[in-house]
């Protein structure tokens, strides 16, 4: 074994030479390429599976069977349960298996896995552990085959995702490559999984944002998606997943766009519904005490238990979407059915996912927009003009608009469910519900996907906190340099000139008669001005959007807010008067004294200390609180924080939550109080709080 192992570095060295050597064409056709093959691959080995489960869990024993899309042969299920005592214990039978294996082998699996590969765009492109993909897979399939409400991209977009990190690991990629590399993962992986080669190559870029787009992923994604999806469409077919919906379908009636309207404000509040509920339960279950394995058994079994009154909740639903298609399928459905179906398929998405289970929630979100749009079309057909005569037109929007929003990727599911559903006419008239829902979203500032960041500058920011940890624990104010000149704005500008040259610096700040700050200007800017007009005031050269932060601030945040022409900016109290200036060469001062700081603490801990492992319990204080709180008696240093499959250091940031995993150095007088204080003993607790006053005892 060993022999292999070094051969396989020494293999995986070559080729992350040759990468490394390669030009950008060359790299990202073979990469796009092999990554495209194994998601294809991948998307095939969990589609063989998840059909291998609900045959045997939901069909067999369960003895029902759900509608299936027309790419699968567009079978309209079973009318009725034959054995409706099974199903609930069926789904439930399904969250057990999936919680015992999530515990005992990859507790990171737990979940959805596309907000996993998005932490890993942004955090460590390196962190997705092959272990965790292979288990993802078992447990999806056995959730989402026992009739648990979940979809299938989450697996496939791990599967694609954690290859495109083992290549980083192996091939030794630059951070941007390797970033690159998760990024064409997640989109082909989804992409092929659902047919649709061009929504999966816009999602690769659009997904790890909410409002902004990865230019760098787009071209790549393009080969690694239509390789993923020629691969996969070998084996199971190119036929739309939905077929050709609405091929008949003319947008000719300008009135239809106030319906689709109707259906984007609808679609955005649903999406706001779908968020707030799924990571709402997710969080209550997460303090609830109680076994992990025991928890999505009991979320299946409460999701069995509803299908018995709405069995359009159980698996994917993709084959409900396929009937609600077509207006003689969707007029069979009740019409409460049909108005309850959205609130439904969240609650359930909620209790077999959010509950510890495991399986996507990107095809939850597109059948919860489905039902939405069938819902409007129910209540419009009757009375409403211009409402087509099919409910196809509705449900494809209703799809685009509510996912689209959520998702805050609005583009790439526009695309996806366009080329699902066999129909690019449905774009044009789309754009209207797709857009409102968006706008309705992002004012809320709401998303699906927890990990997506910002944009690019708050991902560069992130990374900065992440290469420099201790800039989180160093305020501004201890810092900064007292200002060697302070403009006003009525200062001519020779004056101006003359005096910023005799002081040697690039620029100031400008304040007002009430010392109020103005803004900035430069040497720079000023000495043409002043030599066509020596008597002018400055107020007008007032660079009035130069940034500035608070005297609470961080340098974190003052890093964050450097312009990149700028080196220096201008610290304000709450009044904005100028208490300060912070330079780029005052940030690294104070960081290295933090670094001396922390040294010396450390030498007078450890020299007597040992180390100790404990976990942060439901019931303790500490959860919730940052480590830069002060929350820890003294003689207690954190080393590092693992959660999940991440190892974070024991930084100022770093806030703690239940089940985090604490390496400490502790002296040997606190050593019997640390582990009581991060399980939660509030005996101990409140004993400890009484020695150090800085500890919270009530857990806020």
């Amino acid at each position: 074994m060993t022999i292999v192992q070094t051969q396989l570095r020494s293999a995986g060295a070559a080729a992350g030479g040759w990468v490394r050597r390669s030009s950008y064409l060359q790299k990202w056709v073979v990469l796009g390429a092999v990554i495209g093959v194994i998601a294809g691959a991948g998307a095939i080995v969990f589609y063989l599976a998840l059909q291998a489960a609900g045959h045997l869990l939901l069909e067999d024993i369960g003895g029902y069977t759900v509608p299936s899309p027309a790419a699968e042969g567009g079978a309209t299920g079973d009318g009725h349960f034959s054995r409706w005592w099974a199903i609930p214990l069926v789904v439930a039978l399904g969250g057990l298996l999936s919680g015992l294996l999530v515990t005992k082998f990859a507790p990171e699996a737990e979940g959805h896995g596309t907000d996993a590969a998005i932490d890993a765009v942004h955090r460590n492109p390196r962190m997705i552990r092959s272990r965790a993909v292979l288990v993802k897979i078992i447990t999806s399939a056995l959730t989402i085959g026992s009739g648990g409400s979940g979809g299938r991209e989450g697996p496939t977009a791990q599967i694609s995702a954690g290859f495109g990190s083992l290549l980083a690991r192996t091939l030794d990629l630059t951070a941007e490559d390797g970033r690159i590399a998760v990024s064409v993962g997640i989109g082909s992986g989804i992409g092929a999984i659902f047919g649709a080669p061009l929504g999966g190559a816009v999602l690769a870029a659009d997904i790890v944002y909410k409002d902004d787009f990865e230019v760098e992923a787009l071209v790549p994604g393009l080969v690694t998606s239509i390789v993923a999806y020629t691969v996969f469409g070998f084996a199971e077919g190119f036929t739309p997943m939905f077929g050709y919906a609405a091929a008949g379908y003319r947008f000719d009636h300008p009135v239809q766009l106030v319906w689709f309207a109707v259906i984007g404000v609808v679609a955005g509040l649903v999406g706001l519904t779908y968020s707030t509920t799924f990571y709402g339960f997710a969080d209550f279950v997460k303090r609830l005490p109680g076994n992990t394995i025991v928890k999505p058994a009991v979320g299946g079994l409460a999701v069995g238990l509803i299908a018995l009154a709405i069995p359009q909740v159980l698996g994917t639903g993709y084959g409900w979407v396929q009937i609600s298609l077509t207006r003689q399928g969707l007029l069979g459905v009740p019409l409460w059915t049909i108005l309850l179906l959205p609130l439904a398929r969240i609650a359930t998405t909620a209790l077999s996912i959010g509950s510890g289970g495991s399986g996507g929630i990107f095809g939850p979100g597109m059948v919860i927009g489905a039902f939405t749009g069938a819902a409007v079309w129910r209540v419009l057909e009757t009375f409403a003009p211009g409402v087509p005569h099919s409910p196809a037109p509705f449900v494809i929007v209703g799809m685009m608009a509510c996912f689209g929003s959520i998702a805050r990727a609005p583009l790439a599911i526009m695309l996806m469910v366009a080329e699902m559903t066999g129909n690019l006419v449905i774009l044009a008239p789309a754009m209207v519900a797709v857009g409102i829902a968006y706008l309705i979203v992002r004012h809320f500032d709401k998303t699906i996907y927890r990990s997506q960041l910002t944009n690019r500058d708050e991902a560069i920011a992130a990374r900065l906190r992440q290469g420099l940890p201790l800039l989180a624990r160093v305020p501004v104010a201890d810092a900064m340099a007292t200002p060697r000149l302070v403009l006003h704005e009525n200062d001519h500008l020779t004056n101006a000139v003359e005096r910023l040259s005799a002081a040697g610096i690039p620029g100031a700040p400008v304040v007002d008669v009430q010392e109020r700050f103005l803004g900035t200007v430069t040497l720079a800017e000023l000495r043409a001005p002043a030599a066509k007009d020596p008597g002018g005031a400055i107020r007008r050269r007032i660079d009035a959007t130069a940034p500035s932060v608070e005297t609470a601030a961080t340098l974190d945040q003052a890093v964050d807010a450097l312009p990149a022409t700028v080196h220096w900016l201008t610290v304000l109290d709450d009044q904005r008067h100028v208490r300060g200036i912070v330079a780029f060469s005052d940030v690294v001062r104070a960081y290295h004294r933090m670094l001396r700081a922390d040294a010396h603490r450390m030498s007078r801990v450890a020299s007597s200390a040992g180390i100790q492992d404990v976990q942060v319990g439901a019931g303790s204080a500490l959860v919730g609180r940052r480590l830069d709180e002060q929350m820890l008696p003294d003689g207690v240093i954190v080393v590092a924080v693992r959660r999940a499959d991440a190892m974070l250091l024991g930084l100022g940031a770093v806030r703690l939550d239940v089940g985090d995993q604490i390496t400490v150095l502790v002296r040997p007088d606190r050593q019997d109080d640390i582990r009581p204080l991060f399980d939660g003993d509030p005996v101990t607790a409140q004993r400890t709080s009484a020695a150090d006053p800085g500890i919270p005892t009530d857990g806020a």
